[in-house]
């Protein structure tokens, strides 16, 4: 646990074996996520010589769950504080889906601590564009009930679902839930909280925001057939068209969790970047 003000953060560390002049890695999940769905990504960038660290967010996980704070500006002061506490210097910062918007507004909000971000299948998340109004978007993307689910069954639907996804997906995805002492699981993210954080992301305004950036922004956008409120290839395109601080690299087909689903991809592929001196 790190403490960074009144608040204490469960974070994840992975050190290369060897010394290197890499760039450090911090990873942020996604809503109702939890710092273990990057295990295999970050397993796989410190093989490459990165030190990498993996954040429960405030409400998430392991980490502390106060009552409010679940804003957008508010958990981007969590991750700039916790980066200024463990004396990063510049490191290169990506976030999944709800964490991709809030890595992206790390960027426009504290340029100085990060030498880019990098969005997974996220960042351009604006549901004020997709949603007539926020109670249609609270109806629509509230969370499933599972909890009282006993964690067997919870268990054998993850692994039908994720057949053929590596092991620590399965496990990350396992961790989003806290299995109580009658075998039943809750998720770590109450759903009063789950709903805090939705509205914040309701608010969010990326398609405005990414345009200004001072940093480099790499978006990994899934494609599928599933359907989703979310972001689109077309929006990535355009602003990577208009834009030399931005680069878009597609995966597909992939799930919204490509990171979990490709681990070492998705590693290659932001170490291409980090070679190619994308992240100065």
């Amino acid at each position: 646990m790190v403490r960074t003000g009144n608040l204490s953060l469960h974070v994840l560390e992975w050190v290369p074996t060897q010394e290197s002049n890499r760039k450090v890695v911090m990873l942020v999940h996604g809503l109702a996520s939890n710092a273990r769905l990057w295990d295999g990504a970050a397993s796989a960038l410190c093989a490459k010589g990165y030190r990498v660290f993996a954040v429960d967010q405030r409400g998430h996980g392991l980490s502390d769950k106060p009552s409010s704070g679940y804003d957008m500006a508010t958990v981007v002061n969590d991750l700039a504080t916790l980066i200024g506490t463990l004396q990063l210097n510049q490191p290169v910062v990506a976030g999944q889906s709800w964490g991709g918007n809030v890595v992206v507004e790390l960027a426009h909000r504290n340029p100085e601590v990060v030498a880019g971000v990098c969005a997974v299948d996220g960042g351009l998340i604006q549901l004020a564009d997709r949603f007539s109004d926020w109670e249609s978007c609270a109806q629509i993307l509230a969370p499933p009930l599972l909890a009282g689910t006993s964690a067997s069954d919870f268990e054998q639907m993850i692994r039908r679902a994720y057949a053929g996804w590596p092991e620590t997906a399965v496990r990350g995805t396992l961790a989003n839930m806290e299995v109580l002492a009658d075998g039943t699981i809750r998720p770590w993210l109450s759903r009063d909280r789950h709903m805090d954080v939705l509205r914040g992301l309701w608010e969010h305004r990326p398609l405005d925001i990414v345009p200004t950036l001072r940093k480099p922004v790499l978006f990994t956008p899934a494609a599928s057939e599933e359907h989703r409120s979310f972001d689109n290839t077309r929006d990535y395109e355009q602003l990577a068209s208009r834009h030399r601080h931005v680069r878009v690299e597609l995966f597909a087909p992939a799930h919204h969790d490509l990171h979990a689903q490709f681990p070492e991809r998705w590693a290659d592929t932001l170490h291409r970047y980090v070679e190619e001196g994308f992240f100065v």
